[in-house]
């Protein structure tokens, strides 16, 4: 794939704008100034609203009762409370701080390096903090997908990412239940040779398989809040030192805030230890010698949701003393101990789960290459990448808002610029730029 000579330049110097606009750090310890602008945008998007339709008509395929009421609250409610920082106070949030890094969870140079340090990185602002019932900063359908420039980060990509994961982790469990959960005739498994909606004989569990990823992301719209120049706040990556996380071995369990965050939530509200965990898998399976990645995470979601997770049985002690996968279904036969390091408690749940959160082989150059094509068509729209904030908010961010990266990508791959080029007049039609 060549791009013109043009085009590269574009993108060079829309790429030192918004790294110059950086220069001058956000204080990310109040909300995002650009979080209202970016719900109207989100809300304006045809694509955003059949997003939030297909989640929530998932939501409703839930069957247990307690969990369909916990997602759909936390995803559909603006007002939802964020309940693992309800009545928090400065020295309450300090003292997180100071377990994190105590229990090694934290990089002391990630904290020293990141705006406002840990705390501001850990507990990222909410709206009426320090009350008994914070809530979201900004609507769940009006985060990005991830950090600005990566897979989604445009108002509303995380609904759109969430309704592909869900898909996907329901084809996942399809493909598992036709290949390996049906009996021929003899009695012994065979793969069925016509399509078919049976279930079979394996026992996955459905509501976990929808529910988890539509929760998993559920930290990004505290984390992802929006500046007024059409950027992103900045995310902070802990749940390890990054060099001996494997239980005093070398390891490096680090991962995005957004991810603890969103266990965390999860744990405060007493959701189940299989789909907490489940949930803490979508970053990393915990198997292939993986689990105390997991394990790390979960540990750090309850320091800060405040909960004992050997008690509420999220986790367990092996007779080393180390924190290991608790057992939540028959695996726990075995005796574990006695197994190698290797052995975990690992449903397939979790599994298909971190597979299902894997298109970022995908988006991620969806978005690289949209951001180029766009920088190369901005010019006969009346946009200047070298305006930081005007190309993002009136020309980047409704574009992608309403198109998605990933849209553009295979427009672009399979038909050139003339395909992306009209549909960026049908947007210029409908007046979205």
């Amino acid at each position: 794939m060549k791009f013109s000579t043009l085009a590269l330049a574009l993108l060079l110097h829309f790429s030192a704008s918004l790294l110059a606009g950086r220069a001058h750090a956000v204080d990310q310890s109040v909300t995002g100034a650009g979080n209202e602008a970016a719900a109207r945008l989100a809300s304006s998007s045809p694509l955003v609203r059949s997003a939030r339709q297909f989640v929530s008509r998932q939501i409703g395929r839930i069957d247990d009762f307690k969990l369909q009421s916990a997602i759909r609250e936390l995803v559909e409610s603006p007002r939802a409370c964020v309940r693992h920082r309800a009545g928090e106070t400065d020295a309450s949030k300090q003292a997180i701080i100071d377990q994190l890094t105590a229990a090694g969870l934290i990089a002391a140079n990630d904290a020293a390096a990141f705006p406002g340090g840990a705390l501001t990185g850990v507990l990222p602002p909410v709206a009426e903090a320090g009350s008994a019932c914070p809530h979201l900063p900004q609507p769940f359908f009006s985060a990005p997908g991830s950090v600005f420039g990566g897979h989604h980060s445009y108002p509303g990509g995380l609904p759109i990412h969430e309704s592909f994961n869900d898909l996907s982790d329901m084809s996942l469990a399809g493909n598992y239940r036709r290949v390996y959960g049906h009996t021929g005739p003899s009695g012994l498994p065979e793969i069925p040779l016509v399509d078919t909606d049976d279930r079979g004989d394996l026992d996955l569990d459905e509501d976990i398989i929808i529910g988890a990823p539509l929760l998993h992301d559920w930290g990004k719209p505290i984390v992802f809040q929006w500046n007024a120049d059409g950027t992103e706040f900045a995310e902070f990556n802990f749940g390890g030192n990054g060099a001996t996380d494997n239980n005093g071995a070398a390891g490096d369990s680090r991962t995005g805030a957004h991810h603890i965050i969103g266990v965390a939530e999860s744990m405060a509200r007493g959701l189940p230890p299989k789909f907490v965990i489940t949930q803490a898998s979508a970053h990393s399976n915990p198997t292939s010698g993986n689990e105390y990645k997991v394990v790390n995470w979960l540990r750090a979601a309850a320091i800060i949701a405040g909960i004992d997770p050997v008690a509420k049985g999220y986790l367990r002690k092996d007779g080393a003393g180390n924190a290991r996968l608790p057992a939540v279904q028959h695996l726990g036969d075995l005796d574990l101990n006695a197994a190698s390091p290797s052995q975990v408690n690992a449903p397939a749940e979790y599994q298909l789960h971190n597979l299902s959160d894997a298109d970022f082989t995908q988006t991620g150059p969806s978005l690289a290459v949209a951001q180029l094509v766009l920088a190369n068509l901005a010019a006969a729209f009346g946009y200047d990448p070298g305006d930081a904030a005007r190309y993002n908010t009136r020309y980047r961010n409704p574009v992608l808002s309403h198109l998605s990266a990933e849209r553009i990508y295979i427009l672009y791959t399979a038909r050139g610029l003339n395909a992306v080029r009209g549909e960026l007049h049908r947007l210029r039609h409908h007046g979205v730029i």
